[in-house]
């Protein structure tokens, strides 16, 4: 691995790109010019960076007592020099991407990005660690809406279905390192919940997020009705199958719910 890979490796590339993604989605479906679109993807990538690169520098003493090999950090292959340094760049420009936005907008979204360094920095080893997750992904909402021209609000349960997204995101994220997590003194939400609960809460917090969606844009929409209908055959398998199903499934149920916020935007 060369030191650039293991650099965008370390910002958590995946949840990053898919934040983005979604970041943009929204932007689009919002109506935002071009220029808008862009400068919301970038100020967006830029925040994810820094959330990505903190993480790692902040959990690396942990990572390396249990050997993480999926972190470049701990295995050394890249320097924590590099990162620090990347990452205060990452800060730097978060900041005048964000208020160029818009001043609102600019203010909520440097929020989500607090919030964020909040969890990697204090709430993920406490039974508060879904907060940011649900303050940050609501909060995603609400920038884009407000980097609109004209600036505008959007509706409640956009907000609470994309809190709640942001919730179940959690829950999945954690799963695959729950035992490394609490070999090293991580006892967040997740932890406590445990392994074998976990796919059963987080399926509920998605499908209670996927309710409120359809009941925000009407429950007669034909839309609605088959986005819901996806959704209760996902819950189904989540909740009764065995192995990976459950997981899988439940990453179902999140992707169903990121088309219905982008298709109600």
């Amino acid at each position: 691995m060369g030191p650039m890979s293991a650099l965008v490796r370390t910002a958590h590339v995946g949840p990053a790109a898919a934040v983005v993604v979604l970041a943009l989605l929204l932007a689009v479906a919002d109506d935002l010019s071009p220029g808008r679109v862009v400068l919301v993807g970038l100020a967006v990538l830029a925040g994810q960076l820094s959330v990505g690169w903190s993480n790692d520098l902040v959990d690396l003493g942990r990572d390396r007592a249990v050997r993480r090999p999926d972190k470049p950090l701990a295995t050394r292959a890249v320097g924590s020099r590099t990162v620090r340094v990347a990452c205060g760049l990452a800060v730097l420009t978060v900041v005048p991407l964000s208020l160029a936005c818009g001043w609102a907008a600019g203010i909520v979204h440097l929020l989500a990005v607090a919030s964020a360094w909040g969890y990697n920095l204090r709430l993920k080893s406490t039974l508060w660690s879904w907060l940011p997750y649900a303050f940050s992904f609501g909060a995603l909402v609400v920038f884009v809406g407000l980097a609109g021209e004209p600036a505008d609000l959007p509706p409640w349960w956009a907000v609470a279905a994309a809190a709640l997204l942001g919730v179940g995101a959690h829950l999945l994220n954690v799963l695959p390192d729950l035992a490394d997590d609490e070999a090293t003194g991580v006892r967040g939400l997740p932890h406590r919940i445990g392994a074998r609960r976990l796919p059963a809460v987080a399926t509920t917090v998605l499908v209670t997020g996927s309710v409120v969606v359809a009941v925000g844009t009407g429950l007669a929409s034909v839309g609605s009705l088959a986005a819901l209908g996806v959704v209760a055959v996902f819950a189904v398998v989540a909740l009764t199958g065995r192995g990976r199903a459950p997981f899988v499934a439940a990453i179902g149920i999140a992707l169903v719910d990121v088309v219905l916020l982008v298709t109600s935007a």
